[in-house]
This record gives structure tokens, sequence and C-alpha cells, in this order.
């Protein structure tokens, strides 16, 4: 096997096992690889995501049939997270995503001891759903932005709100699909030619292997042990983003 395939494929199935349980990181810790082997962020984020089509379909596909998924929440993130998307994907060709990553980083580390905390001291007591259409439209464009963050900051936040860890993972899965759509075509439409196409094979066939595996075990983990799980992986992926942004963005000033 070519070892970029090779390389695609052991990431997309690490990063989907991971992302199919708890809702997030499959962008993050694919991205993360792709930048430290010196591809530019923007096409970073093009390959990861035109990768996702599939992965996503299939995981939330697999989510689907596990009856992981909430039809209200999911009808309500599409239209708002594949707006967001576009955005995010067009600003990200044209103008350095420096200025953006550490408030996204700053927010997600909220985010993530407020669920830490929730899911140490016990399970919510009710479900939140105000302005679900504004935090989709938010997720997308800091999904385009950040090579992966639909998963951080959309089912961060729901769960944060207090909405079951289970329901909130498979619905945002399922609706990631669509956005991810939307964002891969407004990179091709832009930076199409400078995609590795190998990587990305391999990304997508690890990732669909691995999705079913992910939507399992969150239909099976208590809430509170996702809650915990969810809460430190927001934290470790946004202190590292934060982390990597602050030299970059300290310069500009």
């Amino acid at each position: 096997m070519d070892l970029t395939i090779l390389l695609g494929f052991l990431v997309g199935f690490g990063a989907e096992i991971i992302d199919g349980a708890l809702g997030m990181a499959y962008g993050v810790i694919s991205n993360t690889i792709m930048l430290a082997l010196g591809y530019s962020p923007a096409v970073a984020s093009a390959s990861v995501h035109a990768a996702e089509i599939v992965t996503t379909a299939t995981s939330g596909v697999s989510h689907w049939r596990f009856g992981n998924v909430d039809k209200k929440l999911f009808k309500s993130l599409i239209i708002p997270g594949v707006i967001g998307g576009v955005i995010g994907a067009y600003i990200l060709v044209n103008v350095p995503s420096v200025y953006i990553k550490p408030i996204v980083a700053a927010y997600l580390m909220a985010m993530g001891l407020v669920i830490l905390t929730r899911g140490i001291k016990g399970v919510p007591s009710g479900e939140v759903r105000k302005n679900v259409e504004v935090l989709g439209l938010v997720g997308g464009f800091c999904d385009a932005i950040g090579g992966g963050g639909w998963g951080p900051v959309v089912t961060s936040t729901l769960i944060a709100r207090g909405n079951t860890p289970r329901y909130t993972i498979g619905s945002v899965n399922l609706s990631e699909f669509f956005v991810t759509t939307a964002e891969s075509i407004t990179f091709f439409l832009t930076i199409g030619s400078m995609l590795n196409w190998k990587l990305i094979f391999g990304i997508t066939l690890g990732g669909v292997l691995a999705a079913p595996l992910g939507a399992w075990a969150t239909s099976r983990l208590p809430i509170r042990t996702l809650m915990i799980m969810v809460g430190l992986l927001v934290l470790l992926t946004s202190a590292r983003t934060l982390y990597l942004a602050l030299p970059a963005l300290v310069k500009l000033f």
C-alpha cells in the first residue's frame, strides 16, 4: 500500500472512532497532522472536509440506525451550518485564520470546563434548545476556518446547556454531512487543484471503517462517562490550538 494512503488510513481510523463516540475531533486530529506534514491551513482543511463527505455520511447513518438522532435538533442545525461553513471556507482561502483561532480555542476551553464539571457532578436536569440556529451558523464557520470545529463548537455547547449527550452527538454528527459537503464544494471551486487525493482516500477509508464502531460506543456508554470524556477532549484540543495560535497572533501586534 502507498505510504501516503496508509498514513491517511491510520489517521482517519483513529480520528473517526473518537469523533463517532464523542461527536467531535475527526477534523481537529486530521487537520493537525496535515499541518504538521507541511500543508497550508486552507489545503489541510479542504482535504479533511473532502474526506469527511463520506465519513460523516457513514457516521450519521450509523447514529440514525442506533437511535441516537433527534430529528428536530438535526433539522434546526442543517441550513445555518451550511451557510456558516460556506462563509468560513471562503474566508479561510482569502484571509489568514490567525485572528480567529485563539478566540475559538478560548471559547472551547470554557465549554470544556462546563461539560467536565457537569459530568462530574451528575447528569443535567433538562434540555435547552434556544438559539440552535445561531449555534449552527457559528459552528459551521469555525469548522471551515479551523479544519474541524463543528463537533467541538456545536456538541460542546449543546451538552453544556444540558442536552442529552447521546442524542446531541448523534444529531450533530448526522447534520455535519450537509455542512461538510457545502464546505468541500466551496474549497474545490477555489483550490481544488492543490488537494492531495491519495491522502484524502486514505483518511476516507479509515474513517468509513471506524464510523460504526464510534456510533456503537455512543449508544452504550453512560451519560456521565460521555460528558467527562467530551469535556477532557475539548480542553486538551482547545488548549493545544490556543498554544499554537498565540505566538503568531502576538507577532501581528
